[in-house]
């Protein structure tokens, strides 16, 4: 089943429409009738169609009010339709309501993925895994490593707090509108814990974001502007003559944890809105 509306540009809309990539992403992500699966930005239906042919029941949320409507009026009782922006849907309230973490999939608004993307991490705790289709450029970063020119904020906290794989491409072709860019879907499995893990997740955080903003300067020059005192960076493990960009994952968490007995002179960021 294929439901008919014309794409808002507004809302970011490429409809998928490319048989052979909607199966492959529905047999990659291989849904259990069991499980508790909440779809982003279903559209037009062409995940959710399939979808529906694994699951007793689906949980969905989409902000287009004719397409929410016409999803709702051809699944019925099976369908748990949100009509609202994925920001603001309670991902935790979900997971509780239903006894499971949530499995979640979407093709979603790529000038949004970078918020979605957070909010998803943010409520972890009710997660169990995320495939989703991006822009391929945005997937790069998700799976790069140091020292190399995707490397950055969004891959270390992809890479800490999940456990990203880049599936496979997707060409323009298979959407309506045909994109501007190229797209991938990645897979986000958050059931492996981070090893080792930072003490305190919020310091963890702004070391990140600090020393990634200054990122032309080294390591010790990035401390220094979130305020860490000269006799405490003598004392770190971490090679402050790198740039931040030349440190993994593992780094950073060593880092935040050796400066948690100053956590509180840390300067805090003045908003969380940075996902670059």
């Amino acid at each position: 089943m294929s439901i008919h509306s014309r794409p808002k540009k507004s809302l970011g809309q490429n409809f998928l429409h490319d048989t052979n990539v909607i199966q492959k992403i529905i047999r990659s992500f291989d849904a259990q009738p069991t499980e508790n699966v909440l779809e982003i930005g279903p559209g037009r239906g062409a995940l959710t169609s399939m979808l529906m042919e694994q699951l007793p029941h689906l949980t969905a949320v989409e902000l287009d009010n004719e397409l929410a409507a016409s999803l709702q009026m051809t699944y019925g009782d099976r369908l748990t339709l949100l009509h609202q922006d994925i920001l603001s849907v309670d991902l935790r309230a979900i997971a509780a309501e239903r006894g499971k973490k949530l499995r979640i999939i979407g093709n979603i608004p790529y000038n949004i993925t970078s918020p979605i993307l957070f909010h998803v991490i943010d409520t972890r705790d009710a997660v169990q895994d995320f495939m989703v289709m991006m822009q391929t450029e945005v997937a790069a970063r998700l799976v790069a490593k140091p020292r190399t020119k995707d490397y950055g904020i969004l891959s270390i906290f992809a890479q800490y707090y999940a456990a990203p794989r880049l599936l496979f491409g997707v060409s323009r072709n298979s959407f309506f509108p045909i994109p501007a860019v190229t797209s991938a879907v990645v897979s986000m499995n958050f059931t492996t814990p981070a090893d080792p893990t930072a003490e305190n997740d919020v310091l963890f955080r702004t070391i990140v974001r600090g020393t990634f903003g200054k990122r032309r300067k080294t390591m010790r020059n990035g401390l220094k502007s979130l305020n860490v005192p000269p006799e405490v960076l003598d004392t770190l493990s971490v090679n402050l003559d790198w740039r931040p960009e030349e440190l993994t994952v593992a780094d950073f968490v060593l880092l935040s944890n050796q400066l948690l007995p100053i956590a509180g002179i840390i300067t805090p960021l003045v908003s969380d809105d940075e996902h670059a």
